[in-house]
């Protein structure tokens, strides 16, 4: 029996009601505050279908992005999918000050040309957020997200569509059908 690819499917998010969040000065924040791995079900054999089908399929699904961010993880760009996670994770806060706090972070981690898992976008948009991290919103890195959900949509997926990872995984997923 052929092994299936082991995907991040196990780990769980930790929601924590605001006034239960630790609090830490900024430069306290930690790299592993980032999202790392969403919990999610094993993907279905339709699921797993459907994401050839479109990149949205793909990325609507915690499976779909958890495999895919396999497999940039064997590229070395996981760093694509871990900024595009975090701002929309930051999409979804409303406290100014959480806001202020994961942008900080996600400009460190992400946008900073000291940051060893710098993601890549244009000068313009790198400017634009720049001038705006003084009173960042959670829409402060929206123009960087697309650039980057761009290049995964041009550039990686259609890689990941044609890797061992993908292959297998939907191989796997038809045995079980047609053992069952």
């Amino acid at each position: 029996m052929k092994e299936t690819p082991r995907l991040c499917l196990t780990a769980s998010l930790t929601v924590r009601n605001q006034d239960q969040r630790p609090t830490r000065a900024s430069h306290e924040l930690r790299t592993d505050d980032l999202p790392t791995c969403e919990e999610s079900a094993s993907p279905t054999l339709e699921e797993v279908n459907a994401w050839a089908q479109s990149f949205d399929k793909l990325m609507i699904t915690p499976a779909g992005r958890n495999a895919f961010r396999e497999f940039l993880r064997t590229e070395f760009s996981e760093e694509n999918m871990l900024f595009w996670m975090a701002c929309e994770e930051l999409k979804k806060e409303a406290n100014k000050n959480i806001i202020e706090e994961k942008a900080r972070m996600i400009y460190d981690n992400y946008i900073s040309i000291l940051s060893p898992k710098e993601v890549s976008l244009d000068s313009r948009v790198r400017e634009f957020i720049n001038s705006n991290m003084a009173e960042p919103s959670q829409h402060v890195f929206d123009d960087a997200q697309l650039q980057i959900y761009t290049l995964m949509h041009r550039d990686s997926y259609p890689r990941f569509m044609n890797s061992a990872l993908y292959k297998d995984l939907l191989q796997s997923l038809s045995e079980k059908t047609v053992e069952a």
